[in-house]
């Protein structure tokens, strides 16, 4: 048994979505796409009622129902799906209204004639065939297949520690992982969460915690949390925020083993430092891993997902990837990198679609990295690359926004804002991507946001940006200098006159 499509995405998450989307703007025709997802949650809203014989007694049950799930805005997990009033709930966040357009429910994709094989496992992927096999026996073939497969949470067990099957210990990667963390937040109101890990999960979910009235204590191996990209000085400002509200840090060790309790749930957490933690929930946040196991031997494999070429095409030309599984050419940085951020699964998503349906029309994917986060009343968002220098700016007190630049090689690299405003974001990501030159440090600070704000207002040059030759300096004037080269030019062409005259006269 088998079905053949034109364009095939195995993934159902926002790169999928918005893969799908594309698609339809660029006229894809019915029964042309389909998507393939193995990504199910469990209802536990389906109440039966069981008569038994002609007793008049009837039993009430609530049964687990598996029910398979279109693409969907993921960011809304650890943030909108965690909260005690107004919780987000699907249908509510479907691609694509994070980005503020249309919300793709499952009944969009049929009128739009896309094929939904949800709640289906691909068991096995032939790229030299073109074919994918589903662990239902169906065979799925394709012309081009974009693998939006996403990456899974890593385990406890992978790091030498038990304990991931606990009641109350949870991950939070997909809408089943977050329903169950919902259930065990709310059974254990005003005990103690710990947090396990210090990046994107633990920062956000340890704010949703303290809003639903747990003891949150965060551990994690670090001198400081969201090591990958907070400077020290930048961490230490949300630390200290996050302190006000109640969140206690445990920072420079590691989870060694749980205690439990005859039922098997976990009551404390013991650490390589020696001390214990009770808890009453465990939320993991420790790091994910791509899954490239499907296309391992068939495709080139870098920076641990498939390597994909700028219009996001691999090794073989029929396959593509986007979103957490790629590792991309990323321009500005001039390597190839592997971003773990749905604005870029969104971007990359469209960019592929361009690729396949007008590959003479799309050029290279020049994307700028970009990491946001929103958590109680902050709101922080990152461009560019975190390398080189570091100048901070702004006020670090609280009473209005801070900031850091990157500078690496004499250039701006990187742009990071705490609490700024939709102009002035948008002012630190053009002054990334154009990548001005920096001199003087102490000036760059002086200015703060004003620098770039400057920068993006200059008038686009007609020529690409060369980091190398790029005019947009801060530095001192250089009239003397021009001044200086008008008269070594001036006295050059009429040494040059006089040289050719006396020549002539020889003639």
């Amino acid at each position: 048994m088998g079905r053949a499509f034109v364009y095939v995405i195995v993934g159902g998450g926002v790169a999928a979505g918005y893969a799908a989307h594309e698609f339809v703007k660029r006229g894809v025709s019915h029964g042309e796409l389909c998507i393939i997802s193995e990504e199910t949650v469990i209802s536990l809203s389906l109440s039966i009622y069981i008569y038994i014989c002609v007793c008049v007694c009837v039993y009430i049950c609530n049964v687990s129902v598996v029910v398979p799930v279109a693409p969907y805005e993921r960011p809304a997990l650890s943030k909108g799906y965690l909260l005690p009033e107004a919780p987000a709930r699907l249908p509510s966040f479907h691609c694509c209204v994070g980005s503020n357009e249309e919300r793709l429910a499952p009944k969009w994709y049929n009128e739009h004639g896309i094929e939904l094989i949800l709640g289906t496992r691909v068991k096995s992927a032939d790229v030299r065939r073109k074919t994918l096999l589903t662990a239902t026996g169906e065979t799925i073939s394709y012309k081009y297949l974009i693998v939006a497969t996403g990456a899974r949470a890593l385990r406890l067990e992978e790091f030498g520690v038990n304990g991931s099957d606990a009641a109350n210990v949870c991950y939070l990667r997909d809408l089943a992982d977050a329903d169950r963390l919902v259930n065990v937040m709310q059974s254990c109101s005003g005990g103690n969460a710990v947090v396990i890990g210090g990046g994107y999960i633990g920062m956000e979910c340890a704010a949703s915690l303290v809003i639903n009235k747990l003891n949150v204590t965060m551990v994690f191996p670090e001198a400081h949390c969201m090591a990958r990209l907070f400077t020290p000085k930048i961490a230490s400002y949300y630390e200290e925020f996050y302190q006000s509200k109640g969140v206690k840090f445990t920072k420079g060790t590691v989870l060694t083993s749980f205690d439990f309790s005859p039922d098997g749930k976990v009551t404390g957490v013991n650490l390589r430092d020696g001390s214990k933690l009770p808890a009453d929930m465990v939320i993991i946040g420790i790091g994910i891993r791509p899954n490239t196991s499907l296309f391992e031997g068939q495709l080139t494999i870098e920076k641990g997902g498939i390597k994909v070429n700028s219009k996001m095409q691999s090794s073989n030309s029929s396959v593509y990837a986007i979103g957490d599984v790629a590792a991309f050419p990323v321009k500005i940085v001039g390597e190839t990198r592997r971003l773990e951020h749905v604005d870029s699964a969104r971007k990359a998503a469209r960019h592929a679609v361009a690729a396949i349906m007008e590959p003479e029309k799309t050029g290279e994917f020049d994307y700028l990295p970009f990491f946001y986060s929103r958590v109680f009343t902050l709101s922080w968002q990152f461009y560019g690359d975190n390398a080189g220098e570091v100048c901070h700016f702004g006020d670090f007190s609280g009473n209005s926004s801070f900031g850091a630049y990157w500078i690496n090689k004499g250039h701006l690299v990187g742009s990071f804002l705490e609490g700024g405003t939709k102009e002035q974001y948008e002012a630190i990501a053009q002054a990334t991507r154009v990548k001005p030159k920096v001199e003087d440090l102490a000036e760059l600070e002086r200015q703060g946001l004003e620098f770039a704000l400057s920068v993006s207002q200059k008038p686009p040059s007609s020529q690409p940006i060369d980091v190398a030759s790029s005019d947009m300096v801060m530095q001192k004037p250089l009239y003397a200098w021009h001044a200086a080269t008008g008269v070594i030019v001036a006295a050059s062409i009429a040494a040059f006159a006089y040289w050719y005259g006396t020549r002539r006269r020889r003639w």
